[in-house]
C-alpha cells in the first residue's frame, strides 16, 4: 500500500502532509486533533492586514474571503514567521456552504485542523474556528477540537436570513452540547436571541464586530 506521509523525496508534497507528520486524528473521517486553550483574544485583526502589520499585541484570524488566505494552505511555511510574531490566531475559517458537496465540506474543515496542528507543533498558540454546513457537519465539525476551553465562530453571512439563521442555531447547540466550551469568541454579530441561553449557562460570549461593521461604525 502506499503511503502518504512517507516517501515523499521522490515526489512534490501536494497534499501538505507534511503538516500532519505528527499529527493524532479524531472522528471517521480523521481531522487532525487540535489542543486545547483557555486563552482568550484581547484584539483581532484579520490576516490580509496582519502581513503589513507592526502592532503584534492581537490575534489573527481569517474570517474574510478565501482567496484572501488560501495562500496560507499553498504556502504555510511562507507565513509562518509572520503569524509567531502574534499572541496568537484563530484558525483558518475555509468555506462551509451547505449547497457545497459533501467531501469538500470536509476538506475545508480538514485544512483548518491541519494548519492548526502544524502551527502549534511550531509554538503559535491557537484557538479552534468551528464552522459547519448542512446537517451532515453539525457534530462532525467538532472532531479534532478539544473540549471544555476557547473555541471561535463566525457569524457574518450565516444569521442574516431565517434559513441561515436556523441552521446556524442548530449546528451551535449541537457543537455546545459536544464541546462544552468555557468561552465563545463570535467574530461578527452575536445575537441574544442565539447565545443569550449559553451566556446565562456560564459560558463567557466575546464577541467583536466585523471588518465592515467596525469599518461603517467609524465613519457614522
Amino acid at each position: 500500500m502506499r503511503k502518504f506521509k512517507s516517501d515523499m523525496k521522490s515526489c512534490r508534497d501536494v497534499f501538505n502532509a507534511f503538516l500532519v507528520t505528527l499529527a493524532n486524528y479524531a472522528g471517521i473521517f480523521e481531522f487532525p486533533v487540535i489542543r486545547p486553550t483557555v486563552r482568550v483574544p484581547n484584539r483581532l485583526v484579520l490576516f490580509s492586514k496582519a502581513i503589513g502589520c507592526k502592532d503584534f499585541d492581537q490575534w489573527v484570524h481569517f474570517y474574510e474571503f478565501d482567496h484572501l488566505f488560501e495562500r496560507v494552505w499553498r504556502n504555510p511555511r511562507r507565513y509562518l514567521p509572520i503569524l509567531m510574531r502574534f499572541n496568537g490566531v484563530i484558525l483558518p475559517d475555509f468555506s462551509v456552504y451547505r449547497d457545497m458537496p459533501l467531501v469538500m465540506q470536509l476538506w475545508n474543515i480538514y485544512r483548518s485542523r491541519a494548519i492548526g496542528f502544524w502551527l502549534q507543533a511550531n509554538g503559535v498558540e491557537v484557538i479552534a474556528n468551528v464552522r459547519w454546513g448542512d446537517r451532515r457537519t453539525y457534530r462532525i465539525c467538532c472532531d479534532g477540537v478539544p473540549k471544555s476551553c476557547t473555541i471561535a465562530v463566525g457569524t457574518v453571512g450565516a444569521v442574516q436570513s431565517a434559513e441561515d439563521r436556523r441552521f446556524f442555531e442548530e449546528g451551535l447547540a449541537i457543537v455546545v452540547r459536544h464541546l462544552a466550551p468555557n468561552v465563545i469568541v463570535v467574530y461578527g454579530s452575536a445575537p441574544e436571541e442565539i447565545f443569550g441561553k449559553y451566556r446565562e449557562a456560564g459560558i463567557e460570549i466575546v464577541q467583536f464586530d466585523s471588518e465592515n461593521s467596525r469599518v461603517h461604525g467609524e465613519v457614522a
